[in-house]
Parts: C-alpha cells; structure tokens; sequence
C-alpha cells in the first residue's frame, strides 16, 4: 500500500478552528479594544501633561514666580497627570488686607525664584507660583488655610505630607532656608544670589569717619579713651542690643508690628515663642536697661557712704524699677503662645 498523502494546511487550519470556543472571537475583539483604549488614554495623558509643562515653561520664561487663581491651581496642581514639583506661596498682598508680613516674605519668596530662573541648572521640574487670598478664595477654603504667608510644595505624585508645608514660625521665611527646605524636598539645590546692598557698607563707612573725626578733634586729649564709665555704657548697649532679639531681627526679617485688618487692633508682642515683632524686641531692650538701672542703684545705695534719707530714696527707686519691670517683662514671657502673624478669621 502506498503512503497516505499528507492532509493540506486548509483542511489542517479548519480542524483546529472547529476546537476554539465558540465564545472566544468575542473576548479576543474586547481584549484588543481594550489595548487600543489604554494605548490611547496613555498617549492622551502624554499629550495633555506636554501641554502643561509647555504652559508653565511659557509663563516661567515671561515672569520666575506666576500667578494662580481657583482654576488655574486645579488645573496645573491639584489635577494629573503631573511630573513636577510646584513651590505655591499662598499670601494676602492686597493693600486692604494689610498684611506687612507678607509683602516682606514675598520679597524673599521673589529671590529664590529669581535665583533657580536665571540659575544653569533651570528646568522643568520645580515651579514657583503664588495664590492671593483675594483671587483664590476658594483654594484656600479647599486647602482649609487660614493663616497667610504659607508655603507648600506640591509634590509630582501623590499628596502633600505634613513635611510639605514650611514651618514659617520655627525658621522663618529667608530666602536661604527656604532653599533648604525646597532641596529636602524635591532634591533640587538653589544657590541664593541676592541683589548688592551697600547700605551695610555706607554704615560702616559713616561709622568709621565719625570715630576718626572725632579722635582727630580729640587728638591732644584722648583720656576719655580710658573713662571705664564711657566703655561699661558701651558694652552693656550692646548686650542689650543682643538680649533683646536685634541679630534674630536682622537674620529673619520680622515686620515691626501687626494690624488686625478686622478690628485695627495693633499688636506689638508677638504670639508665639518662636518669633517676635522689631517692636517687641525695642520694649525688651527697654525693659532690660529698667531693670539694671535698678540694680546699678541698688548698688549705689548699699555701697555709698553719703546721706541716709538720700541712700534710702536711691534704694525705694531701684528696688521699685527691678519689681515693677521684671513683673512686665514676666508677663510679656507668659503670654506668648502658638499662632500666626496673620489670620484671616475673626
């Protein structure tokens, strides 16, 4: 017998289709569809998070901190897709709003974006903006803020952790800690490059020709060099300047005072014992040189060896400066406590 002849791809190809079930073309077209969908909405996503960074590129390269309102900050923040990190100030610089804090922390805030814009090492990955309370009310309604200056980092996935939000009260809002805190953040490290100022210069300078001058015209009698009197004055004017918070001023910045816009009232203590107004380090020193003005009487009047009614006034006077100072200054201590500089509520 001869061998049978192999059977053809046609009749082979019709057996194997007559195994498949029958309900398997229908699913085979589904899973295909649903490819072709996720192929798409993926190359949406691309497509729509391009047009978001070109956006923000294109207000970046016009101005290096942009403003947002409601819509804006859904859109390029709170919405995904989104590779970026975004530095948000939320503030309230509208002049009725009279938030002096504000406009100081903005003037830092404006720094550091100008410094990461003109930067080499710029891209598209850290943003800075800022939302008014007068053109976002409802942003901060939905963030729950109350408070302004805030600052938060946004980060390119997920929410907000506690650690997002800088702590304004605890470091202050220099512009150099809040690069720190944006590098612990998003990894991206911003040189600070401020402005020249020669103010500090011309003070000096100034400084410097009125003690030469003077020395000069004191030049054929300089006793006055030796006076321990003249040299304790100055000495204790300097730790009175330093007691008194005056290099915390001159490090952070702090606004002289605070004006409730609801009812004008007009604080000079600040609430906090982590920050202090120039007003109150001003009634420090005061009450600092009180109290040793009372001491140094004190003093005069246990060593001194004149008139016993005379050294018994001297004694009522300074015991009454050191009672009645220290006791303001004891209550000034106790009543600072956890609070903002500014609030937007009643």
């Amino acid at each position: 017998m001869g061998a049978r002849a192999a059977p053809s791809r046609r009749r082979l190809a019709g057996r194997r289709l007559r195994y498949l079930p029958t309900g398997s073309f229908p699913f085979l077209l589904l899973l295909l569809l649903l490819c072709i969908q996720l192929g798409g909405g993926q190359k949406k996503k691309e497509n729509l998070l391009a047009e978001k960074v070109e956006q923000l590129m294109e207000w970046s390269s016009r101005r290096s901190i942009f403003r947002m309102n409601g819509d804006k900050f859904r859109k390029f923040i709170k919405a995904p897709p989104r590779n970026y990190s975004m530095i948000v100030m939320f503030t309230a610089l509208q002049p009725q709003r009279q938030c002096s804090v504000c406009r100081q922390a903005n003037e830092e805030y404006q720094i550091l974006a100008n410094s990461w814009r003109y930067s080499s090492a710029f891209c598209n990955k850290l943003f800075f903006s800022m939302v008014d309370y007068d053109e976002g009310t409802d942003v901060f309604q939905q963030l729950n803020m109350n408070s302004a200056p805030t600052f938060m980092h946004f980060p390119p996935k997920g929410r907000p952790k506690r650690a997002d939000t800088f702590d304004l009260q605890r470091i202050g809002f220099a512009a150099e800690q809040l690069a720190k805190w944006i590098a612990d953040r998003t990894d991206v490290h911003i040189r600070v490059f401020r402005p020249p100022n020669y103010s500090g210069t011309i003070a000096l300078a100034l400084l410097v020709s009125l003690v030469g001058g003077l020395l000069y015209l004191r030049r054929n009698n300089l006793e006055f060099i030796y006076n321990k009197t003249g040299w304790a004055m100055v000495s204790l004017c300097i730790v009175f300047a330093m007691t008194s918070g005056q290099m915390w001023n001159h490090i952070r910045g702090p606004p002289y005072a605070h004006k409730n816009p609801h009812n004008g009232q007009v604080s000079y203590i600040h609430g906090s014992s982590q920050a202090q107004f120039v007003a109150e380090s001003h009634i420090i020193l005061v009450l600092n040189a009180a109290i040793t003005m009372g001491m140094v009487l004190l003093n005069e009047a246990a060593t001194s060896k004149g008139d016993v009614g005379k050294r018994r006034i001297i004694c009522l006077v300074g015991l009454g400066l050191v009672v009645f100072f220290f006791s303001f200054l004891l209550s000034i201590f106790r009543s600072k406590y956890h609070g903002y500089p500014y609030s937007f509520e009643e």
